[in-house]
């Protein structure tokens, strides 16, 4: 790995890591409106990165399309607001563990999906990877108790995993980790507003007590700013196929986190699951040298799917 990927892997993983203490942070949310939560995360980030957003901001936001436009508006429903509530659906009938356990599979989804969209075969080793941070997930978590309801959320939760990286391609080129970040949360917390008043009506938000405003701030601030600029700008260094291999480390961070609240252990098998995610990690983004001999130099070229998506 040159000086540009190993960045790019370490924001990816902080990116991971920062996400993963979100879900143990969700555990203190519990009682509060889901929508207006959501709003009060996205909405708080929003104004946090708009000092961020960069000079000429305003320029590349009216350079977009109306399809572009579409797919940030989508990348906010599916991979944000969507994501938050299909986990959150799906732990209604299911166990923690199915959705985390989904969701762990990511990796092996955008393994196989981005290079056939692309019109070539997935590459071995990061496939190969993807399998082991899988298999490290479900250690981690383990399999928990569902019905039809909570696995059919637990798949959504999956695609909204995926669709957080796979839709931002086409926007991470034109506006950079920063502004694409501050716009999507600006756009999360419109949505979140309109589906708390359709949803919820008068009662869509209210005023957070002491434990419900440190979660959400660590969840604005924490996990939403500095996460998603971190995520967003170890895509670009990495590409979609290998950042994706370190969200096997949101599983591994909750269950790391878990214990400091209170809500969960962590024991052998949550031992042997991290070993297994750090293994695949290794593996697949070429950081083990057995695996990285006799490849290209790790330079990350555009694929023909991400240069047909810029055009839309």
């Amino acid at each position: 790995m040159n000086a540009t990927t190993t960045r790019g892997a370490l924001l990816a993983a902080l990116a991971c890591v920062l996400v993963g203490g979100s879900f143990t942070a969700n555990s203190l949310l519990g009682d509060y409106p889901y929508a207006g939560g959501q709003f009060l995360r996205y909405g708080l980030a929003f104004l946090l990165l708009l000092p961020l957003a960069g000079p000429g901001a305003g320029a590349r936001l009216r350079a977009l399309g109306a399809g572009r436009w579409v797919r940030l508006a989508l990348l906010a429903a599916v991979g944000m607001v969507g994501f938050n509530l299909a986990v959150l659906a799906a732990e209604r009938t299911a166990e923690p563990a199915v959705p985390g356990v989904l969701v762990g599979c990511a990796p092996v989804v955008v393994a196989v999906v981005v290079p056939l969209l692309e019109g070539r075969r997935p590459q071995r080793v990061v496939l190969y990877g993807s399998l082991f941070v899988a298999l490290g997930a479900f250690t981690v978590q383990g399999w928990g108790r569902t019905d039809g309801a909570g696995l059919a959320f637990s798949v959504c939760a999956l695609a909204g995993e995926v669709g957080f990286a796979v839709l931002a391609v086409p926007v991470l080129r034109p506006l950079g980790p920063r502004l694409l970040s501050t716009v999507v949360c600006g756009v999360a917390a419109a949505e979140s507003a309109l589906a708390g008043v359709l949803a919820d009506g008068s009662g869509w938000l209210r005023r957070p007590d002491a434990v419900e405003t440190g979660a959400l701030l660590w969840q604005a601030v924490v996990v939403t700013v500095v996460g998603f600029v971190c995520w967003y700008m170890g895509m670009q260094r990495i590409g979609t196929e290998r950042a994706t291999l370190f969200s096997g480390l949101i599983p591994v961070a909750a269950a790391g986190t878990a214990p400091l609240v209170g809500t969960g252990s962590y024991g052998l098998a949550q031992a042997v699951g991290s070993a297994l995610v750090f293994a695949g990690v290794a593996v697949g983004s070429g950081a083990s040298p057995r695996f990285a001999r006799g490849r290209r130099p790790a330079v990350v070229r555009q694929g023909a799917f991400e240069r047909s998506l810029e055009k839309l």
